[in-house]
């Protein structure tokens, strides 16, 4: 996997400059939010894989920071970690009452919290909550949302693959697969919120397959911005020769060489509006089937 993105939010410079220096030399990809509200809204940007939050804040609490992130779906599996000076029991429990994964106070053993971001970061993969190259939802949770939207009316599930994703990864490497995962994780997350809902959800199914739940009304103009930036702006992750040749070249299994395309993406769309589901195998069945098509239709 790539590096795991970590979101410290604390108001005071020395302690957040140092958890920034320590994580990074620990490989972390770290960012620091001083206020609430600027946490949410670099929650929103880019789906960190754990926050670190102190209750004390300038603007909103860590309380009402975690109580928007567990109400969002777009957020709600995101380990929080609190990191405050208050000892009090109540204190503990209502962070814990909130979805709070753990509770640490200052002074406090910067190793004990390394071991504790570990384990949660660790715990959210393995319950496979979480796909570790996206930090997106993954397993449990999409199939939680599809058994949630199963019995309501009018949403719409896309179903994304990146088309010659393989092709790729053969000749740049995972590394610079992974890339083009994180990529494609946060163009998702920008056009969701630029055109969707604030209840819509994202998913990554695994490999170079992704969801979206949205409504019916937003999934026309979803697809079709998303697929025009990403095959658009994915260009910029190969080399100007393969850029200009419009092709990447692979060895087949006869040892002969193939032309692959570049990656583009391919999408197709299923909703409850003509077609009364009976199971959440049946609803990502159709939806791949869709986009095995690649048009978008109401099941």
């Amino acid at each position: 996997m790539g590096k795991a993105r970590l979101l410290v939010v604390e108001d005071d410079p020395d302690i957040s400059n140092m958890l920034k220096i320590y994580f990074s030399g620990l490989d972390y990809d770290v960012d620091v939010a001083l206020r609430g509200n600027d946490a949410l809204e670099k929650t929103r940007q880019v789906l960190p894989h754990l926050i670190i939050l102190d209750i004390m804040l300038p603007d909103i609490d860590g309380y009402e920071v975690c109580r928007n992130l567990r109400t969002s779906t777009r957020t709600s599996h995101i380990p929080v970690i609190f990191l405050t000076q208050k000892d009090e029991r109540s204190d503990k429990l209502q962070g814990l009452e909130l979805g709070a994964d753990d509770y640490i106070t200052k002074p406090f053993d910067i190793e004990e919290l390394k071991l504790r971001v570990n384990g949660a970061i660790r715990r959210s993969e393995r319950e496979s909550l979480t796909d570790p190259r996206s930090g997106l939802p993954a397993g449990r949770l999409i199939e939680e949302q599809l058994r949630r939207i199963i019995r309501e009316e009018n949403w719409a599930l896309i179903d994304l693959r990146i088309n010659y994703f393989s092709a790729f990864n053969d000749v740049y490497g995972f590394v610079a697969g992974d890339d083009v995962l994180r990529f494609s994780a946060m163009l998702l997350g920008e056009i969701v919120d630029e055109l969707g809902t604030p209840n819509d959800f994202i998913g990554h199914a695994g490999g170079d397959n992704f969801i979206i739940i949205s409504t019916d009304e937003a999934t026309p103009k979803v697809i079709e911005t998303l697929k025009e930036r990403f095959d658009t702006e994915v260009q910029t992750h190969y080399n100007f020769m393969d850029r200009e040749q419009g092709f990447v070249q692979i060895t087949n299994a006869e040892g002969g060489v193939d032309k692959s395309p570049l990656m583009i993406m391919k999408a197709g769309t299923v909703s409850p509006k003509e077609h009364r589901f009976s199971d959440i195998r049946e609803i990502t069945e159709m939806a791949a089937e869709a986009r095995r098509k690649d048009t978008v239709v109401e099941a």
